[in-house]
């Protein structure tokens, strides 16, 4: 092959691989996108989706379903994430990942909890869990606290989605 076509072909992969990089690039963690990824997370974890069921999902107050909001406290100023969670064929699962919708939260069954970008890769990781996280304010946590007392495991597992979860930790979301 001829060195000039060679060279040609080189930077044409090159191009190829770094627009393949932009299109699929992680969304910022707590983003509308990441959110919506997170709930497809959730559905797939039967921790999450069985664990839940029962007394823990039905706490709706007859709203149909509970709400999730998160934010990165290092965040100043990002907008919030919501998930809503839903009792669907008796199974606790994510209905809605995305922008935050719910302007009231009812915090005898909903949850809202925020933590640094640190933190949250720390419990994403595994590194330490939801009762560590709580005890230490390494996550601040508002919202029913006896009953997610009662759901530690789940609970551990839903931190695990941050982790789960592909996200760009280097920017806020916007």
């Amino acid at each position: 092959m001829h060195a000039g076509l060679k060279q040609l072909v080189a930077l044409s992969g090159f191009g190829l691989a770094m627009l393949a990089g932009q299109v699929h690039a992680a969304p910022v963690m707590m983003s509308a996108e990441w959110a919506a990824q997170a709930c497809e997370a959730w559905n797939k974890d039967a921790t999450l989706t069985t664990g839940l069921a029962g007394k823990w999902i039905k706490n709706d107050h007859g709203h149909g379903f509970k709400v999730i909001q998160m934010y990165r406290t290092d965040c100043e100023g990002s907008p919030y994430v919501e998930m809503r969670i839903a009792d669907k064929g008796g199974k606790a699962m994510c209905i809605y990942g995305g922008k935050l919708e719910t302007a009231k939260l009812d915090s005898s069954v909903d949850y809202l909890m925020h933590a640094t970008t640190e933190r949250w890769k720390e419990m994403g990781a595994g590194e330490y869990g939801p009762m560590k996280a709580m005890m230490f304010g390494r996550l601040e946590f508002s919202g029913p606290k006896l009953e997610a007392m009662g759901v530690m495991g789940p609970f551990g597992s839903f931190l695990m989605l941050v982790g789960k979860v592909p996200s760009d930790t280097a920017s806020c979301p916007k």
